[in-house]
């Protein structure tokens, strides 16, 4: 459903991915990880079609995403950024309505369809009660279930996360990946996910892809991508990796 082949994209000047090639199947979970500056972003950017590469191709569902449609493209990516545009005056109602937009008609008008949608959404990540909210208000924690909630809303069978755990608690990082797990399996979702823990990230993915300096230097199962040696060389952390029902776990330790 997603394919990337020997994409290098610039960036002021510098190369931020470098011939890079991914291919994520319809219905999967891929992870990207990676340190930070690895590139995860900007493939993810890619992907929504919002970055012109310097060379290589990015199809998805057999489209360029810049082919100039972007209702359609809209319709098939929902993209949840890692620093999202917030209006500070708008409800959480309001906002999560937003991921609604590329199916309206001409008119712009929503409808019924789509107020009940909007409150299955919000409903979802647990925010009824913060619905009018001004997102002003609000936690950084629930900021971020008000942007996974508008994306939810969408309705697009491709799912872009990135960093979609970084502002809440554990309790809440589970509840949000178990959330689109949920989704991937009642609807079919593609998903491609940029995690920095990297347990969770193995825990919900089929793949995984280990980006670092721009490249993807690994990638395969968790279990195989997602090593002590891999760990140490490319992060330079030092870990101890478990597994556990086939999925690993980093522990991180002391020198």
């Amino acid at each position: 459903m997603i394919a990337v082949d020997g994409l290098t994209i610039r960036l002021g000047g510098a190369t931020i991915l470098d011939d890079v090639s991914l291919s994520v199947d319809r219905g999967s979970w891929t992870s990207l990880i990676g340190p930070n500056g690895a590139g995860k972003t900007t493939l993810l950017r890619a992907v929504a079609g919002l970055l012109t590469p310097a060379a290589g191709r990015v199809t998805v569902d057999g489209r360029d995403p810049r082919d100039g449609d972007a209702r359609r493209h809209a319709r098939t990516v929902a993209l949840v950024p890692q620093a999202p545009l917030l209006p500070p005056d708008m409800t959480v109602g309001e906002y999560v309505m937003l991921g609604r937009t590329p199916h309206l008609g001409y008119l712009g008008r929503t409808g019924h369809a789509d107020e009940e949608a909007t409150a299955l959404s919000i409903a979802r990540l647990d925010l009824t009660v913060l619905a009018e909210r001004r997102l002003a208000t609000l936690s950084g924690g629930e900021r971020q279930r008000a942007v996974l909630a508008r994306a939810l809303n969408q309705d697009a069978p491709i799912l872009l996360l990135d960093e979609p755990t970084a502002a809440l608690d554990i309790g809440r990082q589970q509840e949000a990946l178990e959330l689109v797990s949920e989704l991937r399996a009642e609807r079919g979702l593609t998903v491609l996910a940029a995690l920095h823990d990297l347990t969770l990230a193995a825990q919900h993915a089929d793949r995984v892809a280990l980006l670092a300096a721009g490249r993807v230097v690994a990638a395969g199962t968790p279990v195989e991508v997602i090593t002590r040696e891999q760990v140490e060389l490319h992060y330079r952390a030092h870990v101890h990796v478990t597994v556990h029902d086939g999925r690993p776990a980093v522990l991180p330790t002391r020198p």
